[in-house]
């Protein structure tokens, strides 16, 4: 009589090679994503990380998050919306773009400025000091706090 060999479980869930080569980021940002708790996968008997396949969104959207300038607590923040008992779905995901979508509109509104007033207004309000004479004399904007105060928003007045 033939013995049938034990029957054994395949772990579930996908590795972290499999992530890797499905994001494009290397294994040790996907641990270091880990660390910061952007990702929680679980552990075999053995000790291996599984990733749910949802993890690749989640780590795509870091990816995405990080490109625009937001911060790994922003981010984690974010992530922290999500449901951890199932994976998110597409409404889910709008909850949290629409979290980012204020931000994101005031970043394009100020890069915008920025773009239009790079050649004439940079620092205190001009590049140079005959300028300076004309648009911020005896250095008013200084008087408004720190930083570059016309590409922040404020607009040169005649005092």
């Amino acid at each position: 009589m033939k013995k049938t060999p034990p029957l054994r479980l395949r772990p579930t869930g996908l590795t972290i090679g499999q992530i890797s080569d499905r994001t494009g980021l290397s294994p040790s940002a996907i641990r270091y994503y880990e660390e910061e708790k952007l990702v929680h996968p679980h552990r075999t008997d053995t000790g291996q990380r599984r990733f749910e396949r949802a993890d690749i969104r989640r780590l795509s959207f870091v990816m995405i998050s990080q490109s625009l300038g937001f911060s790994i607590a922003e981010i984690r923040s974010a992530l922290a919306g999500l449901p951890s008992n199932r994976t998110p779905t597409k409404t889910d995901w709008q909850t949290i773009s629409e979290q980012f979508r204020q931000k994101l509109d005031d970043r394009i509104t100020q890069m915008t400025k920025l773009r239009d007033q790079l050649d004439g207004c940079i620092g205190c309000g001009c590049l140079s000091l005959s300028n300076c004479k004309l648009y911020n004399p005896e250095d008013r904007a200084r008087g408004r706090g720190t930083g570059p105060r016309y590409l922040m928003g404020d607009t040169p007045t005649t005092e």
